[in-house]
This record gives structure tokens, sequence and C-alpha cells, in this order.
């Protein structure tokens, strides 16, 4: 099986379509084999859309790592902000592309990109789920490289697990910026950031 931060040419497709409700919206998803959780919205970015969904976002949006679409899609929906998507991985662009228009989405912009390779400007906000599996350079390489893309005043907004190192993360993220937990939850934290 493909990991979901990779390109993998030969796996073999299985489009599925998921119908959901975030934000007190109907959302539709295509998903396929090779993206990360293919099989419905998992409960680390349910909780961050919950979470940041009242918080002043800003006028333009980046999603670093983005998938399918579900962090930036629902955003621009529910926000009515740009929103610029990014990932590493060809199947998902695809994907969150096909999403973008199924959900009547404007002002959306997909970029292929490893991490900020391919982004220019800067943004009121970043949000990731950021690709854990990865490794440790990868996620740090998103989460401190975020501060040269965000405006002054702006917010990085990210979860991450209990089990996969949230203390230290939020304590070697504290050497870069203002570290707040806006929420805890089922193991699940959802930090923001700001400088």
């Amino acid at each position: 099986m493909g990991q979901y931060f990779t390109n993998d040419a030969n796996l073999k497709s299985c489009i599925k379509k998921l119908d959901c409700f975030l934000l007190g919206q109907k959302m539709t998803f295509y998903t396929d084999n090779g993206v990360f959780s293919k099989d419905g919205v998992d409960f680390g970015s349910r909780l961050l859309l919950e979470t940041i969904c009242d918080e002043e976002l800003g006028d333009n949006v980046l999603d670093v790592g983005c998938g399918y679409g579900v962090l930036g899609l629902t955003l621009n929906k529910r926000k009515k902000c740009k929103v610029i998507m990014c990932d590493v991985n060809r199947r998902a662009l695809h994907l969150a592309s096909r999403n973008s228009k199924e959900n009547d989405c404007v002002s959306v912009e997909i970029v292929e990109s490893d991490c900020y390779s391919n982004i220019d400007g800067k943004f009121s906000s970043i949000v990731t789920n950021p690709p854990i599996r990865a490794g440790k350079k990868i996620v740090y390489e998103i989460l401190t490289g975020a501060k040269k893309y965000l405006v002054d005043n702006g917010r990085l907004y990210f979860v991450v697990r209990k089990e996969q190192g949230a203390k230290s993360i939020i304590s070697d993220m504290g050497k870069l910026y203002n570290v707040e937990v806006l929420e805890r939850k089922k193991g699940f934290f959802i930090i923001k950031c700001t400088f």
C-alpha cells in the first residue's frame, strides 16, 4: 500500500464518494487509495475544523498537506476566504480539484508542492493536519516553515495526537511562536501558533 505522502503511479485506483456534514454544511469528497483517511474524514481534521471555525482566519488561507481537500474546502465554504491548497501527492491533488468543483467552491487554488517549495506570498492563516508518518523532519519543516509564509499577526493552526509527540512538538514550537492549546480531546491537541 502506498503512503499518502508519496506518489505511487502503480497503486490501483478505487475511488469512493463520501458525503458528510462539516461545520453544519453538507460536503462531498471523492477519495482513493493512496490518500490520507480515504474511508472518511478523520477525527483530528474534524476537531481542527470545529475548533477554528469561529477563529478569525483572515481572507487568505494556506492548507499545507491538503490531501483530498477536507480542511481547505470546508473553510472556503464556511469562511468565504481564498484558499490555496498544496500537497506532494498528485492523486490527492487531483481529488482536491474534483472535490472543489463538487462542492461549488470559489477562490480555491491547488498547487503541487513539497512543503512550501512551490508556494509564494504570505497568508493570514496556515492550517495543517501534518503528515506524521512522513517523519519528524517533514512535520517540522511544515510547522517551523510556516513563519516565513505568514503575514504579521498571522496564525498557524494544526492538530497532533498526544502519542505522536504532541508535548514535545508544543515545546519545540514554543521556541519560535506564541503557542496556545485551543482544544484537547481524545488525545488530540489543536494548536494555534502566532508570533
